[in-house]
């Protein structure tokens, strides 16, 4: 454990700060983006994610539902059903605990959890998603993610490290900022503009 004074705790505290400022910044810079460029590049993040799922065949997706001006991926979800891929949405269950994931496809029956974000009415069939979709707020060359800072994904990464990990973003948030403690490298990140394979 990490004492209160050392220089690696500073370290850490430095880190911490400098990605709070920075995931402020990267925020308000996704929300200023006018809505119908933001279409455009979804246009083309789903594009690139149908050709992705046409190559790779997964059996099952974890996906997300959009907030805080994400790219919203939905209109391509009914097509990754059609290709015979279950998909699956996040539920935090509780704070500082890994994320599961809930069964789900168009047309079920919705409710909204604690934070206001709709997921399946159901809470009774989970599964471990072959491959997760991780919305990101920022993320670096080398692949590694910021995100809101309340470290579901990294802990459900480290706990289900069969999980292939595919950061979705838009290019804007190519940003450079130090890994911290208990971040967990994405193994590719697509964006409107490229797709980046990292392991």
């Amino acid at each position: 454990m990490t004492q209160p004074n050392s220089p690696e705790h500073s370290a850490n505290v430095n880190v911490d700060q400098t990605r709070k400022v920075l995931r402020k910044e990267l925020l308000a810079r996704r929300r200023q983006t006018p809505a119908e460029i933001r279409q455009q590049w979804d246009q083309l993040l789903m594009s690139g994610l149908l050709t992705w799922c046409e190559q790779h065949q997964p059996s099952s997706v974890g996906v997300y539902w959009p907030i805080h001006a994400e790219p919203d991926l939905r209109a391509c979800y009914s097509q990754m059903t059609q290709m015979g891929i279950q998909l699956a949405l996040p539920w935090v269950v509780e704070k500082n605990a890994p994320l599961r994931f809930l069964v789900w496809e168009e047309g079920d029956a919705m409710a909204r959890d604690d934070y206001g974000i709709p997921l399946p009415a159901q809470r009774e069939y989970l599964i471990v998603p072959e491959v997760l979709l991780i919305p990101c707020v920022g993320f670096t060359a080398q692949g590694y993610r910021l995100g809101y800072g309340g470290g579901y994904y990294d802990r459900t990464l480290a706990l289900h490290t069969e999980c292939h990990a595919v950061g979705i973003a838009y290019h804007s948030a190519l940003s450079a900022f130090d890994r911290g403690a208990h971040d967990i490298r994405l193994h590719e990140i697509l964006t409107e503009q490229k797709h980046l394979k990292l392991l």
